[in-house]
């Protein structure tokens, strides 16, 4: 039965996205909320003015078939569902400067992004220890230290995610790459309602990418890629991470292994450069691998190999526990 119910999850979720992002990109053109080429930008690769709508379809997708689904109409939903709604509308707002060739400032988005985190907090959504290999117990982390790692694993990835978006496919496909290992983690350990929410994820970012595959149709913009990002971080605190042992803390990182790994190279070299380390550039690997000759293809292609490579080994991680 359940089964049934996680294809139904990904099959609402999927057709949703796939059936709306044409007009809802047609409508794009029409108010002129698109994202224009700027020579000026390094990242800014494209070459046509692409709609900046995507987000907002997915957004409800995933929460249409969730809900449609789970049926938990709780705290938590409710909380997921309000820290989603603080992210699409900051991230609206950043899309709109981007529509009119200006960016928004950092701070904003970083006190809304937070803000969404201690919502999800507040619910009970939240890294609260794990078991110590040796004796078996669990160890329950201090108040402050469970507030403080989970505000961070949440602000993380959500930024992580938006960061990696910065070439047709690529956000998308790791974020789907990621969904999937979330989701067959969540079957393992029996998290249903974590598996739903994986798997509705999996439906809408492969429905997307049928229009942001290279040269993409539609963008998800900020709104759509800090989305992703903290769904996929709430997943892995609600499934993952919950009851986990020191050594399985790693299935999630490795399962986000590619965003989480280059942004923090990133941020150190921001860092020792004096940089800003929250202002975007070209520095991710994608802006790399092409810079060192690759297509944009390419460059997509061989950053989803190695998101699958660190997929695997969470999954094989996870069995060798079981075993």
């Amino acid at each position: 039965m359940e089964t049934i119910l996680y294809i139904l999850a990904f099959l609402i979720a999927f057709l949703f996205v796939y059936v709306l992002i044409p007009p809802i990109g047609r409508l794009a053109f029409c108010i002129d909320f698109v994202d224009k080429p700027r020579k000026d930008v390094e990242r800014k690769i494209h070459r046509e003015p692409i709609p900046l709508t995507a987000s907002y379809v997915m957004f409800l997708g995933f929460f249409i078939a969730y809900l449609l689904v789970s049926r938990e109409f709780n705290m938590e939903t409710a909380a997921i569902f309000a820290g989603g709604v603080l992210l699409i509308v900051i991230g609206t707002i950043d899309d709109w400067y981007k529509t009119k060739g200006k960016d928004f400032p950092a701070l904003p988005k970083m006190i809304v992004q937070v803000s969404a985190a201690v919502l999800v907090y507040a619910s009970g959504i939240a890294f609260t220890g794990f078991y110590n290999p040796m004796s078996g117990e669990y160890v329950v982390l201090p108040e402050i230290l469970q507030f403080i790692l989970t505000i961070l694993w949440i602000f993380g990835v959500t930024t992580v995610i938006n960061f990696s978006d910065g070439m047709d496919g690529l956000a998308g496909g790791l974020a789907a790459i990621s969904a999937i290992t979330l989701f067959i983690v969540a079957l393992a350990k029996g998290q249903s309602s974590s598996a739903v929410m994986a798997i509705a994820l999996v439906g809408i970012t492969l429905a997307y990418l049928r229009y942001n595959k290279p040269p993409a149709k539609i963008f998800m913009g900020d709104a759509g890629a800090t989305f992703l990002g903290f769904i996929l971080a709430v997943i892995a605190l609600d499934g993952a991470f919950k009851q986990a042992t020191v050594l399985s803390l790693f299935i999630p990182i490795l399962a986000l292994g590619v965003p989480i790994f280059d942004n923090l190279f990133v941020v150190a070299k921001r860092f020792m450069q004096g940089k800003a380390i929250y202002e975007a550039d070209a520095s991710q690997a994608h802006y790399r691998l092409l810079r060192s000759g690759m297509t944009q293809k390419q460059a997509v292609l061989f950053l989803y190999l190695i998101s699958t490579c660190l997929s695997l080994s969470s999954i094989i991680l996870l069995l060798l526990m079981q075993v």
